[in-house]
């Protein structure tokens, strides 16, 4: 669980001269200290941070926020705030839902929304440049107008920004055929704790040493603040085309899902939904007591074209049988429409999903450890899953849970969701994050996939980088 109080014997506020130095840097108006000013930075999109928001428990916020607008001014900030003993929290949009952001009144949130520069597009070499500020979907309509896509498309793309991207790890809802953050990445611009700059990626592959930009891949801000990422693009695609199929067990479309990839064909979206998810949210489409399994498929139209040839094989081989497309064109034009987590207070409930994943032939264990010990949580009232990302290897699951009753029961309610979650995926050999990342919420389970060796190797590499800790402390890193 996370401490939420003030550190005993934390500074409450920033030294005098720290922001003096901050507003003949950058102007009074980008320094920001009034309550009110920074009331929407004081966490990110974690439902237990809003729900003690809504509740009227939540008192912390940064000393001040800083809204740089170029490299140049993130690297003056970071040297006075490390001249000063200061931590910084980097913020992009606010879009993660892991509590990766918390500060408390002795840091500094430097906010990167004002870097929001598409530096280049070039349309030869397939990439493309931005400020680490750059919303998605702004980024990804920048590269549309040249017949380009960047094919990262996570459920928060209109809100989320092309830093967070990278420092989340992020996975998209078309990762199965282009790849997840990590894939993209091209080159990457870095401001250091000290304040000094590193470019990271020079060609389209190299052997010069350990790939030190995946120090940054998924390190929430605990390493230094990307400023600039260079991402790989795709051409947009000649043809798509959509598939939908009843599943008459979890294993049945598993089974499918795994031959599907492992004969080589890539649908950039491959969703399999349990029967209680299929039923909720696809009424209209679903069969009681079956699952249903969604693909899309696109690329050449010649290759689209043998794709679903080969995926209708599979499935009539693996028997599932053909649903209505129109269930899968559904999913695509309503994937993001989601209720506020406010409303779903309002109703008395905590909700919250849960991304794992495991290799093939222990997924199903996984999948029924954590419904039968979430749904033995007292208060809570559903749990279900479905897959949204498969690999030659293995496949994810996207749990979902509800719990309900009063405020305080339902925080209670959602870490034991959360704890036995990550037990029962840990027990049964799968990986306790699959694109959300780390934060808090999973703080003290990280154990579970880095071991303890693997942690302490975190904590040094941590160390060399930042050794005054002063970057997104209380982030990512376990206790000692």
């Amino acid at each position: 669980m996370v401490d939420w109080a003030d550190d005993h014997g934390r500074r409450l506020m920033l030294d005098a001269g720290l922001l003096e130095g901050l507003r003949a840097a950058l102007g009074d108006d980008r320094v920001l200290v009034d309550d009110a000013d920074v009331a929407d930075r004081r966490h990110d999109y974690w439902v237990l941070s809003h729900l003690r928001a809504w509740s009227g428990e939540f008192d912390l916020r940064p000393g001040a926020v800083v809204r740089p607008r170029s490299t140049a001014e993130v690297q003056h900030v970071v040297r006075l705030a490390a001249e000063a003993g200061v931590a910084i929290v980097p913020f992009g949009l606010g879009s993660g839902v892991c509590g990766g952001v918390l500060p408390h009144k002795d840091e500094l949130l430097v906010d990167l929304s004002a870097m929001d520069r598409v530096r280049e597009i070039d349309e030869v070499n397939l990439t493309a440049t931005f400020d680490a500020g750059v919303n998605g979907l702004v980024a990804e309509e920048a590269v549309a107008e040249q017949g380009l896509t960047i094919g990262h498309w996570p459920q928060s793309i209109a809100v989320s920004s092309v830093g967070g991207w990278v420092s989340t790890r992020a996975a998209g809802q078309f990762s199965t055929a282009y790849g997840s953050i990590e894939d993209m990445v091209y080159a990457l611009e870095v401001v250091l704790p000290d304040g000094s700059l590193v470019e990271l990626g020079r060609a389209p592959r190299a052997s010069a040493g350990p790939d030190l930009r995946h120090l940054f891949l998924g390190a929430e801000g605990t390493m230094g603040i990307v400023t600039g990422v260079t991402l790989a693009l795709r051409r947009q695609p000649e043809a798509r085309a959509w598939r939908a199929f009843h599943v008459p067990s979890l294993a049945a479309g598993l089974d499918v899902q795994r031959r599907i990839l492992q004969d080589g064909w890539l649908p950039p979206v491959v969703r399999q939904y349990d029967a209680r998810e299929a039923r909720r949210t696809f009424r209209e489409w679903s069969i009681k007591g079956q699952g249903l399994l969604l693909m899309c498929h696109e690329g050449p139209a010649g290759r689209v074209e043998a794709e679903l040839a080969a995926v209708d094989a599979l499935a009539a081989e693996g028997g599932l049988t053909p649903a209505d497309a129109a269930a899968a064109e559904h999913w695509f034009g309503h994937r993001n429409q989601v209720p506020s987590w406010e409303e779903l207070f309002e109703g008395g409930l905590v909700v919250d999903t849960i991304e794992v994943s495991g290799p093939w032939n222990r997924v199903e264990e996984i999948y029924d450890a954590v419904i039968a010990d979430v749904s033995a949580v007292e208060a809570v009232v559903a749990v279900s899953a479905h897959s949204s990302h498969a690999y030659r290897t293995g496949v994810n699951l996207y749990f979902t849970f509800a719990a309900a009753g009063e405020p305080d029961d339902l925080q209670d309610a959602y870490w034991a969701c959360w704890d036995a979650t990550m037990a029962a995926t840990a027990r049964h050999g799968g990986g306790i994050a699959h694109h959300h990342g780390i934060g808090r919420v999973r703080l003290q389970h990280l154990v579970h996939d880095l071991g303890v060796a693997g942690i302490d190797l975190l904590r040094t590499v941590k160390g060399a980088v930042d050794p005054a800790g002063l970057m997104n402390p209380g982030n990512l890193l376990p206790d000692a």
